[in-house]
């Protein structure tokens, strides 16, 4: 060999498909993580802003956030996913003009899903309200934020469509550093607009949701600018690419199906919030107080997860299934441990957690209990969501899709049945860590069972 090629740095894409798996996995992971965890607090923020401008925007906001956090993790986690794997798989088999192709057909994808989700909380959010429980001044405050935050959905859609492409063509660094300038843009404009701080107006919850329509419009500009320009290995080309049904199918076949994961999460979350409303005032706060941890360790798992997408993606495009599903396990196997360990402290020390949020002594004990009885879950949670995001890099997505029906199960079936059996606070807080536990070894037993080798053809429909 010679000395140049010897000395020869390795590309990126080289680093995703030959270099050591966790060290690798973990250089990309980290900055990951922390673009993921700052945009889960930005909700724990728009919380304490919100709560400035009183009882009724505070309820309407929990109101609407459910329909929020959907689009989110449809456009983000589970159609972002699919673009990423689509992506990855093609720049794997070294066919460029594909993931090209693929980049134009998911900024498609990504305006029509917002459109969709703009016509339908136009003209249902109401209904919808209504049935949570949102009337007079709390739904008029839920209709301000919801309007202007929904009007913006195209322009959310578009930046997590945009934002997979990048992290598909294995950029993860860009877009952490991208999330993190738009979450700081949607804090300092949400609260200065919500309650008008120096020369702000003050707009009350139509200022919350613009700073977040403004946050994805300016990371959408970035993110066209970059795709466009000659940085990135996957341009954005708007002419000479003609849109194929079969480039679409690509990302649909799994964006689809893996959508079902996220509004069965939502659905989970519903069911569990109004079986815990039953118990109380106390047990519901207690439980919100506790589910907060749980919000903010999500993420981990998915700075982890969408790691793993173009690193098994490429893999598969080469035809290394070995690589691709060690990949997989050692970002289950590290986000179970990462997560785990913080849902152990919990259990243990659950007082410092719990906390900070409130000195009412009902309420403070249940947190406490909460978290000592779902702690020990987080461990299969976290390997749960990140084992979804592996089974997306190689267009493999039913086995954790029907994980998320089974932890949904779990919870309707069990939940009705502590119902009628008038069981206490802390047998709902257990059936959340069954629920977990159920979800986390489902999905590991699915990618043990589900065979890669087909994925590993190119022109083979990705399902």
């Amino acid at each position: 060999m010679p000395a140049a090629a010897s000395t020869a740095l390795p590309s990126p894409a080289d680093r995703l498909t030959q270099g050591p798996v966790l060290p690798v996995m973990l250089s990309l992971a980290v900055p990951n993580m922390v673009a993921m965890v700052s945009a889960a607090a930005v909700s724990i923020a728009e919380t304490a802003y919100v709560g400035a401008l009183g009882r009724d925007p505070l309820a309407a906001m929990a109101v609407v956030f459910p329909f929020v956090m959907l689009m989110q993790t449809v456009s983000g986690g589970a159609m972002g996913g699919a673009i990423s794997a689509a992506v990855s798989r093609a720049l794997g088999a070294d066919r460029n003009d594909a993931a090209r192709s693929l980049a134009l057909h998911a900024a498609v994808i990504g305006l029509a899903g917002g459109l969709i989700f703009l016509a339908v909380f136009l003209l249902f959010g109401p209904a919808l309200y209504r049935m949570l429980g949102a009337h007079d001044a709390v739904l008029q405050q839920a209709l301000l934020y919801s309007n202007v935050l929904f009007v913006g959905a195209p322009l959310t859609w578009l930046n997590n469509s945009l934002l997979s492409v990048v992290r598909g063509s294995g950029n993860i660094r860009f877009s952490a550093l991208l999330m993190v300038g738009a979450t700081t843009i949607q804090v300092l404009l949400g609260a200065g607009l919500g309650l008008g701080l120096g020369p702000l107006p003050r707009w009350g919850m139509a200022g919350v949701a613009l700073g977040q329509v403004i946050a994805a419009a300016s990371a959408t500009l970035v993110l066209l600018w970059y795709l466009r320009s000659p940085l990135p290995r996957v341009q954005l080309a708007w002419r000479g690419m003609a849109l194929q049904r079969e480039s679409f199918m690509q990302i649909l076949r799994v964006g689809l199906l893996a959508s079902l994961s996220p509004v069965q999460n939502v659905l989970t979350v519903l069911v569990l919030t109004g079986l815990i409303a039953r118990l109380g005032v106390d047990a519901l706060a207690g439980y919100g107080i506790g589910a907060r941890l749980e919000f903010l360790l999500i993420p981990l798992s998915f700075g982890i997860g969408v790691t793993l997408v173009p690193m098994i993606g490429m893999a598969i495009g080469r035809g290394d299934i070995a690589r691709a599903r060690r990949v997989a396990w050692t970002g289950g196997l590290l986000a179970a441990a990462v997560v785990g360990t913080i849902g152990l402290a919990a259990c243990l020390w659950p007082q410092a957690w719990a906390g900070l949020f409130t000195d009412q002594p009902g309420v403070l004990a249940q947190a406490e209990t909460y978290l000592r009885w779902a702690g020990p879950g987080f461990a299969f949670y976290g390997l749960g969501i990140t084992l979804y995001f592996a089974s997306q890099g190689a267009g493999r997505v039913l086995g954790p899709v029907l994980g998320a029906t089974m932890r949904l199960a779990v919870i309707a079936i069990g939940g009705a049945l502590l119902a009628h059996s008038e069981a206490p606070a802390w047998a709902y807080f257990a059936l959340v860590s069954v629920a977990m536990l159920a979800y986390g070894l489902f999905n590991a037993a699915a990618l043990a069972r589900t065979d890669w080798r087909a994925a590993a053809a190119p022109h083979k429909a990705d399902t």
